[in-house]
């Protein structure tokens, strides 16, 4: 089970570099990154409407919904600003910059909610091995900026 989920976390994070470069050509047709985001989310969420009712998933109650904390409607338009910003940065700075330092920020942000334990995270704290791998991921953009 432990192989399947690495697997599947990087068959995600590999999405992202196709999901960069078509999102950056939508831009370029489109004339701007924002019309390029909201084709990917339209598409996206046809893709799982489709997805749950193939699946036939229950719908959640409204009421749950409404139980959920208000910061959690927020990753709407984190997802927004990221594939906004990654096709207006890919066709400048390259597809490995913009996503090498697009997770070296994920994982610098990951580290302070792991370590706070917050927005409802389990509470990890930083040690030294993973502060150096951190760094490492640093390293590695600046190798990919600079090479």
């Amino acid at each position: 089970m432990a192989l399947l989920l690495v697997l599947v976390a990087l068959a995600a994070g590999a999405g992202l570099a196709p999901q960069a470069a078509a999102n950056a050509a939508m831009a370029r047709v489109a004339g701007r990154p924002e019309w390029a985001a909201i084709a990917n989310f339209v598409v996206g969420l046809a893709g799982l409407v489709g997805l749950v009712l193939a699946t036939r998933l229950p719908w959640p109650a409204p009421a749950a919904l409404g139980r959920a904390p208000w910061w959690a409607w927020g990753g709407g338009f984190f997802g927004a600003f990221y594939v906004a910003a990654v096709a207006f940065l890919a066709p400048r700075i390259g597809v490995a910059t913009t996503l090498s330092l697009a997770v070296a920020g994920q994982t610098l942000a990951a580290l302070v909610l792991d370590h706070l334990g917050a927005l409802g995270m389990a509470a990890r704290p930083v040690t030294g091995p993973r502060a150096l791998g951190a760094a490492l991921l640093v390293a590695g953009v600046i190798l990919i900026r600079r090479f």
